[in-house]
């Protein structure tokens, strides 16, 4: 990166520097580790002959204990999709007009938790309901790491509430599907015969009405044939920016559907390919009434308070669920 031609080539330098990041993400912890280590040591032996400096070395080693138990959870993520950007699909399920609301309230969620980390966020697609909330919608958060811990999130998620659109005050129970997918770089390599195995459709994008309705067909869907999967994407107003992030998509997706082949038994566990709605495999259940709690179907983790989960407080799900997966690949 000293070299004086190094920004001669921006493609090439973009790639250097992300790459130099990664790699600092995964020492500069490992390093701090050490050092904190090492202040421990100094601090214990401050303690021994000084009673007093009891209380800040219980601090340091607390400290210690968390970070330690950071990098740790890092160190699962061990697979190279895991640092990846990720693509966030939100879909209604069963449950009418409730369902899609739901739908929006779990995509906020996702958005409000990429907020807090400082991730950046960016719409690809979305279908509004009929009456309220969202049929389905396309995200992509752009950070380290936001694949390998949002993971996990695909599957049915259910909420059970008193439903705002009966008029009766009835209970009513609403299912969304989410799926991840990793946003891949240049180095994830996916055989896909553009001209043979995907066709493309374009279509006018909708708009807030007015003078920002599009005149266009600049939305894009792809349709791979041999598996079936359906991408689309009409943020931009210019059909070339729209084919190239529907690509991307696409790739992401078939390496997924390849990865899951790989792993029959992460791709049951995901059921990315479940029924959405009753019947289907479950994620996590978010119930507003008669109690109130979020559990996660798999780990077991409960939280008594679902509103700042719903706010975008998950990483207690989303950290216990990469525990459960390092443990179940133990056993």
């Amino acid at each position: 990166m000293n070299a004086t031609d190094f920004w001669n080539d921006q493609e090439a330098a973009q790639k250097t520097v992300a790459e130099m990041q990664r790699l600092r993400g995964v020492v500069a912890p490992l390093e701090s580790l050490v050092n904190a280590g090492d202040d421990v040591q100094v601090l214990l032996e401050f303690a021994e002959e000084d009673p007093a400096s009891e209380v800040e070395l219980h601090t340091a080693v607390v400290q210690l204990e968390k970070d330690i138990d950071r990098v740790e959870l890092q160190a699962t993520m061990s697979e190279p999709e895991d640092i990846c950007a990720a693509y966030v699909q939100v879909q209604a399920g069963e449950g009418g007009t409730d369902s899609a609301d739901w739908a929006l309230m779990l995509l906020r969620m996702y958005v409000r938790w990429a907020e807090r980390r400082g991730f950046k966020v960016e719409e690809i697609d979305i279908s509004h309901g009929e009456e309220a909330g969202i049929r389905n919608a396309t995200i992509t958060i752009s950070g380290d790491y936001v694949f390998g811990y949002l993971k996990g999130e695909t599957g049915n998620h259910r909420l059970i509430r008193i439903s705002p659109f009966d008029s009766a005050g009835r209970r009513h129970t609403a299912f969304a599907a989410v799926d991840i997918s990793p946003e891949l770089d240049d180095d994830f390599e996916v055989d896909i015969n553009w001209d043979s195995e995907v066709r493309e459709d374009t279509y006018r994008a909708g708009g807030a009405g007015g003078q920002h309705v599009n005149k266009t067909d600049s939305a894009v869907r792809l349709t791979h044939g041999p598996s079936g999967v359906v991408v689309q994407c009409q943020n931009e107003r210019s059909q070339h920016k729209n084919r190239a992030t529907a690509r991307k998509m696409l790739q992401a997706k078939l390496y997924q559907l390849e990865m899951e082949k790989r792993d029959a038994e992460l791709a049951a566990k995901r059921g990315s390919k479940s029924k959405i709605g009753f019947g289907g495999a479950t994620v996590r259940n978010y119930v507003l009434h008669p109690e109130q709690y979020v559990k996660d179907a798999r780990t077991g983790t409960k939280v008594g308070n679902p509103q700042p989960v719903l706010d975008g407080d998950i990483d207690t799900f989303l950290e216990a669920f990469l525990r459960w997966t390092l443990a179940e690949q133990n056993n």
